[in-house]
């Protein structure tokens, strides 16, 4: 099986943050959160405080103010045009994406493109996590936990913060824009906070 990250690796862009914006946008009421987002930011990235499960926590404390499973189809129905063409080109059944935006956010994409999804379990209508933010060693802990004896033919990303699927992949690749080359694995991303 091959299986990819989803966020700037098959996707233009990231996933969650769009979504977080366009509920911004169509949803006024999500705007008061906007300072406990802040503060929550300011910990975690400036005085490294907390975890990124935490963080990300009190991040999707707007879904409060949204709409749920519509929002997320008719986000999708906007923004499905950003699928990088050349996932479509080598799209096999079996493929597996692998991400730490949140489950509700990409399962829809399940029978939409296809794949088969692992993702952080997010409560849609409050936020809250169920198990880790999925990341970095934890990708490889869901992965195990549905294929127990899968194989990697092929891992794509773009981060280095994916080498734990990476090293269990045959062949792994590192995806910038429109640029795919071998994984360089003297590469370790810095500073990993999980």
């Amino acid at each position: 099986m091959n299986v990819f990250d989803f966020d700037e690796t098959i996707y233009y862009g990231d996933s969650t943050r769009a979504f977080v914006f366009w509920c911004f946008k169509k949803h006024p009421k999500t705007l008061l959160y906007i300072p406990k987002i802040a503060v929550s930011s300011a910990a975690f990235y400036i005085f490294h405080i907390g975890t990124k499960t935490q963080f990300k926590e009190k991040m999707y404390s707007f879904l409060k103010a949204c709409d749920g499973e519509k929002d997320v189809a008719e986000f999708w129905s906007e923004n499905l045009k950003n699928i990088k063409p050349f996932y479509k080109k080598i799209h096999k059944d079996d493929d597996l994406i692998i991400s730490a935006s949140p489950e509700f956010l990409l399962k829809p994409l399940e029978k939409k493109l296809d794949f088969t999804v692992i993702a952080s379990v997010v409560d849609i209508n409050t936020g809250k996590y169920d198990g880790l933010n999925c990341y970095h060693e934890e990708k490889v802990k869901r992965f195990r936990q549905l294929y127990p004896d899968g194989h990697i033919d092929s891992f794509y990303s773009d981060s280095y913060s994916d080498e734990p699927l990476a090293l269990l992949a045959k062949r792994a690749y590192i995806v910038k824009g429109d640029d795919i080359t071998d994984w360089d694995f003297t590469q370790h991303k810095k500073n990993l906070r999980t």
